[in-house]
């Protein structure tokens, strides 16, 4: 309410009195003419209504109402001096209803050329260009993240590098005590190795007959399905046989 005491005070001074000089009274009114215009410069513009017998008057900012008076005691010179301003054509009026809004000239810039008008025209065909290019380019990114994170979650990696750390760690555990030397350990011979290596050759190949022997017997086995049965497949599930086919 800073600005409400301000213009009322200077709307008292600029309220026409009778004055026995005349030329004061001249002098007055030009000074409020004045003062008005550098007020709607500052303000942008005013708006004055009627209402209930009474007479509103406002200045507006961008974001701001600043409320000037209500008594018609105080803003009848300004309502006075802002319509022979704009009769003078020193301000701009605007009739929107009960209201008049008031507005100072804009002063159109000179120096607006083709040229300048024609590389702002330029500057700005690129620059939509480089945000639609930009847009198609997130969209691209967008749709890649969305397909990795379908693949493997993030959270899901994170799971796997934690069981992996753990596992390692065990692994590490184990092997401490081998590499200090605390465990005694003690050298296979090479006479030792061979009976193994033998004894090995000996049960894979009795593994490779025996699995031979298997599939010749499923072979004849499932010529011909049982009754309910689609495939070997299914037949083999059923009985609860270990392997593959």
């Amino acid at each position: 309410m800073g600005h409400s005491n301000i213009i009322s005070s200077h709307l008292e001074d600029m309220a026409p009195r009778k004055e026995k000089n005349d030329k004061n009274s001249k002098d007055k009114g030009e000074d409020g003419a004045t003062m008005i215009l550098e007020y709607l410069r500052d303000r942008y513009y005013c708006q004055f209504a009627q209402q209930s017998k009474q007479r509103w008057g406002y200045c507006f900012q961008p974001e701001k109402c600043t409320y000037i008076c209500v008594h018609i005691g105080q803003i009848a010179y300004t309502v006075k001096a802002l319509k022979e301003m704009h009769e003078r054509k020193e301000v701009q009026g605007r009739i929107a209803g009960k209201q008049i809004v008031y507005h100072a000239l804009q002063d159109v810039p000179s120096d607006s050329t083709s040229a300048q008008l024609a590389a702002l025209h330029c500057e700005l065909t690129d620059l939509r260009a480089q945000i639609a290019s930009t847009k198609q380019y997130e969209k691209s990114l967008r749709a890649e993240l969305a397909t990795l994170s379908a693949h493997v979650p993030t959270g899901k990696l994170r799971e796997m590098v934690s069981r992996l750390e753990m596992e390692r760690e065990e692994v590490l555990s184990r092997l401490s005590p081998l590499r200090n030397g605390r465990v005694a350990t003690r050298v296979v011979s090479a006479v030792e190795q061979d009976t193994v290596n033998g004894e090995w050759r000996v049960w894979k190949g009795r593994v490779v007959v025996r699995k031979r022997i298997c599939k010749d017997m499923w072979e004849k086995c499932s010529e011909a399905l049982p009754e309910g049965f689609q495939r070997t497949e299914e037949l083999w599930e059923t009985l609860g046989l270990d392997g593959m086919l």
